[in-house]
């Protein structure tokens, strides 16, 4: 299993759809960067949320996952409360070839400002937008900024394709449309 470079990435994306919309170079001035880096993929955060409050809850539960414990949020900036987390979305739909598996890891601007950014790996031939958990670690209320960089995909190719993707196993989070709550 080896690491993609970027020219590899630039042609799955604009041959076969692997990323939609697609940032050929990394967008840098004035912004958290996105786009293409050295061996992945810097994605953006849309501008919808859900911000997550305790009013309703003692204890959070996957398996019992209660969506009146979300606000729903949309805007330029989203501001998380000390000590919490919010949900959203990427800008980038993704479609990931059967022979790949990515990780991915929260951008170290936001990393330094104590905001973790939570994303499970994409598997072979899941799609969709990405919903990922951004949680701050911190004290203070922290911001997050919609259109701009949040976390590096890295693309990781298998020897040989996989024997199940996600797709044969009809996975629940397959072709998500917009952020989505846990569900069994």
């Amino acid at each position: 299993m080896g690491l993609k470079p970027d020219h590899w990435i630039r042609k799955m994306a604009l041959e076969a759809g692997m990323i939609e919309p697609f940032a050929e170079n990394q967008a840098r001035q004035g912004v958290i960067s996105y786009g293409v880096s050295s061996y992945g993929y810097d994605m953006r955060i849309a501008d919808e949320f859900k911000i997550f409050t305790n009013t309703h809850a003692a204890t959070v539960d996957p398996k019992d996952f209660d969506p009146r414990w979300m606000v729903d949020f949309r805007g330029d900036i989203c501001t998380i409360p000390p000590n919490s987390f919010a949900v959203g979305r990427s800008v980038e739909y993704f479609r990931i070839p059967r022979g790949v598996l990515t990780l991915c890891v929260g951008k170290s601007t936001y990393a330094r400002c104590g905001i973790i950014v939570n994303i499970t790996p994409f598997e072979p031939e899941w799609e969709g937008y990405v919903t990922m958990e951004i949680s701050n670690t911190g004290p203070l209320p922290a911001r997050i900024y919609a259109n701009e960089g949040i976390a590096q995909v890295v693309f990781f190719e298998g020897d040989e394709p996989c024997e199940i993707s996600y797709a044969d196993k009809k996975g629940k989070y397959q072709k998500q449309g917009s952020i989505v709550l846990p569900k069994l």
